[in-house]
């Protein structure tokens, strides 16, 4: 039996078709989603980008935003929508999980090629600062005050002389 495989390639993802000899080619496929860099489509093809918006993911704390949480998520998700950003979800973090509190956003961005952070304030980090080791992988953006902490735009760390591992 001869297999056939159609593959249709739009923004998000593609389209796979997959028929046998003697089937009629009008019936459900099935959808891959290949965020970021694309998917190949053929030996010599090495796969266009798929995204049509940039990704963003929103990043709150339970224990900071309390009885606000929806009212935080959806401001978050607004301005995602405003700068043009493709919100890809909510990573909530609560501080009772005794989980790192920046371990499952890290993977989530890395899994999913985002661009950027949201959220609420800069409050949600631990000491009310941006984390520096995540804006070194991600742009991240305050809704209040609205401001952007590009990665670009971090200035390169300076280096410091060697110390002796005895501390001397």
């Amino acid at each position: 039996m001869n297999r056939r495989t159609r593959i249709y390639q739009f923004p998000g993802g593609v389209f796979e078709l997959q028929a046998t000899e003697g089937e009629v080619d009008d019936y459900a496929g099935f959808y891959l989603e290949f965020p970021g860099y694309g998917a190949l489509i053929g030996q010599d093809d090495k796969g266009a980008v798929m995204r049509y918006k940039p990704a963003a993911l929103g990043y709150l704390r339970c224990d900071v935003s309390g009885i606000s949480q929806l009212w935080d998520e959806t401001q978050v998700r607004r301005l995602a929508e405003r700068f043009g950003y493709d919100f890809c979800g909510m990573v909530v973090f609560d501080p009772k999980s005794g989980r790192p509190p920046l371990a499952r956003l890290k993977a989530q961005a890395t899994r999913l090629d985002a661009e950027a952070v949201i959220v609420p304030s800069p409050d949600h980090f631990e000491g009310g600062q941006i984390p520096g080791s995540l804006v070194k992988q991600l742009d991240v953006i305050t809704v209040h005050p609205e401001e952007t902490y590009a990665r670009r735009s971090m200035p390169p760390l300076r280096d410091l002389p060697p110390v002796p591992a005895d501390g001397t």
